[in-house]
């Protein structure tokens, strides 16, 4: 057996590309292999047993091993494997999951389109807005604005939207049509932590931006209602809804990138529901199958439609489409998933469990390593600190994340060692009070003992 994992780690080193990872870090380091899962839970190749409080990528939002997800399925690709979506062909499970995704989403969200996950789905998001206001003559509208700290993919288009600097670095973006105006990040907000200040700051750096760029040449505002990548910052309730409606006094699309927040992670069913937002497209992927298979899509207003549907002959294509754009098997997968969050109560139970998160969380604000805690439903982040007064950041030449995951990684819990500081949590819905209780047990053992060691002691102020 130990032949066998170490005969995988070469194999693994020599040949299979990791995402976001340094490739030469990589090859020093080593894969962590992963074996199985249940529940809460996952193995790994030497039978060490781990709680995982990130839900894989944010995505397995029902937990390991749900055997009603492997058994449709199976039985989808017995009878039907695939089938395309072009030349008018369709499959039973893709008509099926966008009538209950339309049910599920907001109430002017009519049209799906189904992708292969979140980074396509913004790009078909994107390519669809161009062509929507070519199509209803309003060809100036090409430029985008997005948030700092936001993440909308890793693809061509999604990166320059995303501001991460690790996926601009020699990569080219963004390009010059792709803007950025500051994060709702009211822990480390110029105006303090005032709820209405930050709301009203966003609004007018909106509206300057666009006053910048020109009305009549921005084409929409993207956003995720809590940027997860950027390390779990909640703007204060209103925020959301209060961007909505400034887009719309702009004449700019508003543009809800759910992919994280959506399939009860932040408590509702979508974000956006919270405060009653309708945006005029929302992306969504990872809990729509919650990780079983690959699957996003862009949900679409009856404007958007309408727009583009009339813009040309009815004997003309509208040129935008992938080989596995509703894959029957993954969509029968999604169709599973969302018959467990809701026939099935696990929605219920991450809202319920909603509770002992806050409760968690909560309880690590006082300790000496921790400025901030804050979430909402299962979404959160401990952001640490060199210096509670002042907010100051550790060095990075510490290399806190590293550390963070290693020791975490050693108890027995994962989560998500963001580069500045701050560990993003995202337990899955399925999570019950006494799982819970171990995480943040788990996570309190490993900060105690990145405290103890002497350089972390002595960075404090």
């Amino acid at each position: 057996m130990l032949k066998r994992n170490r005969s995988l780690l070469d194999i693994d080193r020599d040949h299979l590309i990791h995402p976001v990872t340094s490739f030469r870090g990589h090859e020093a380091r080593g894969a962590t292999l992963l074996q199985s899962g249940k529940g809460m839970f996952l193995t790994d190749v030497d039978g060490k047993e781990l709680i995982d409080a990130f839900a894989g990528l944010w995505c397995v939002n029902v937990g390991y091993g749900q055997d009603s997800i492997v058994e449709v399925a199976a039985e989808q690709m017995r009878r039907l494997p695939y089938a395309t979506g072009y030349f008018h062909f369709g499959s039973e499970p893709a008509v099926k999951l966008a009538e209950k995704l339309v049910e599920l989403s907001p109430a002017n969200l009519t049209r799906v389109y189904f992708t292969l996950g979140g980074s396509d789905a913004v790009d078909s998001a994107v390519r669809y807005i161009i062509h929507y206001f070519n199509a209803i003559g309003k060809p100036a509208k090409k430029h985008f604005i997005a948030l700092e700290r936001g993440y909308h993919g890793s693809s061509t288009v999604g990166s320059g939207l995303t501001a991460l600097g690790n996926f601009h670095r020699f990569f080219d973006v963004p390009r010059p049509w792709q803007h950025h105006i500051p994060s709702p990040y009211p822990y480390r907000s110029p105006v303090g932590g005032d709820a209405q200040a930050v709301i009203d700051l966003s609004v007018a750096q909106l509206r300057a931006k666009v006053a910048e760029l020109g009305a009549d040449n921005v084409a929409a505002f993207f956003c995720e209602p809590i940027q997860g990548s950027g390390g779990v910052v909640v703007p204060p309730k209103g925020w959301l809804k209060a961007m909505r409606e400034a887009c719309r006094e702009l004449d700019i699309l508003f543009i809800a990138d759910e992919v994280i927040t959506g399939f009860g992670r932040t408590g509702p069913m979508f974000a956006c529901d919270h405060e009653g937002v309708q945006p005029d497209l929302m992306t969504v992927a990872k809990g729509l199958t919650a990780g079983y298979a690959p699957m996003g899509a862009v949900l679409m207003s009856e404007q958007i439609f309408k727009g583009i549907a009339d813009g040309a002959s009815p004997d003309l294509p509208i040129g935008h489409g992938f080989t596995y754009s509703g894959h029957p098997v993954s969509a029968a997968v999604g169709l599973e998933v969302m018959r467990l969050y809701t026939e099935g109560g696990i929605l219920a139970n991450g809202q319920k469990v909603g509770a002992d998160f806050a409760a968690g969380l909560a309880s690590l604000a006082d300790h000496p390593l921790v400025g901030e805690t804050r979430g909402q439903g299962l979404l959160g982040a401990i952001e640490l600190v060199a210096d509670k007064q002042s907010k100051a950041r550790f060095d990075n030449g510490l290399k806190l994340p590293d550390r963070l995951f290693a020791k975490a990684y050693a108890n027995g819990v994962i989560f998500r060692a963001f580069a500045d500081g701050i560990i993003g949590l995202a337990p899955a819905l399925c999570c019950n009070a006494d799982e819970m209780s171990l995480i943040f047990n788990r996570i309190r053992q490993t900060l105690d003992q990145l405290l103890e060691e002497p350089d972390i002691r002595a960075a404090l102020r």
